[in-house]
């Protein structure tokens, strides 16, 4: 997809730092339910080029689906803390629409890990514009290869999606959302 096609295309476009909600931080976004998450992600709009999302991005995970009981509020809440292995993913585009990227863990030291393609594409949550995260790279085992991440900026500077699971038959199920902070990041300046 070229440029002024995902331009043209992207229904849920806005102008630069028009937020589309109050909520403007990790922290905001980790205080979400999975529905309240939902919901703000429907509302929310993409990136004009794949380049805003490039560096190391910080990231959270957030809610997870049907977090009921005491070892489920358990496991969500130590996936929204500060102390989750998981540290974000790493982002450089090839073009405006396409680049490429890695997710970042802190476990038994630093490791850059199972890369992915970026796109801007159709959400599986309702079909409109999102920047779609590809895992189906023979570099990449089985079970990650089925992981369909996307993700759409609520605020400038703040992006966050749904983490889904691919099954055999092509159908996803959204596992959990994660947010991803691009304020902060050292940027590479880029020719216009």
């Amino acid at each position: 997809m070229t440029q002024s096609a995902a331009a043209a295309s992207n229904d849920r476009a806005r102008p630069r730092g028009e937020p589309t909600t109050t909520v403007r931080s990790l922290d905001d976004l980790a205080r979400l339910t999975a529905p309240e998450a939902e919901a703000l992600y429907r509302r929310s709009g993409v990136p004009d080029r794949m380049d805003q999302l490039d560096g190391d991005l910080v990231g959270r995970m957030l809610a997870l689906r049907g977090t009921r009981g005491v070892v489920l509020g358990a496991l969500a809440g130590f996936a929204r803390s500060s102390g989750f292995p998981w540290a974000g993913k790493s982002f450089s585009a090839r073009d405006a629409s396409t680049g490429n990227g890695i997710n970042r863990i802190l476990l038994g030291g630093r490791h850059r890990l199972f890369p992915f393609r970026t796109r801007f594409g159709a959400s599986v949550i309702d079909g409109g514009p999102a920047v779609v995260l590809d895992y189906d790279d023979p570099d990449n085992p089985g079970f990650i290869r089925a992981i369909h991440d996307e993700v759409r900026e609520v605020s400038p500077g703040l992006y966050f999606g749904p983490a889904c699971w691919k099954s055999a038959s092509g159908a996803t199920t959204t596992i959990l959302w994660f947010g991803l902070d691009t304020r902060g990041v050292a940027r590479v300046a880029r020719p216009s």
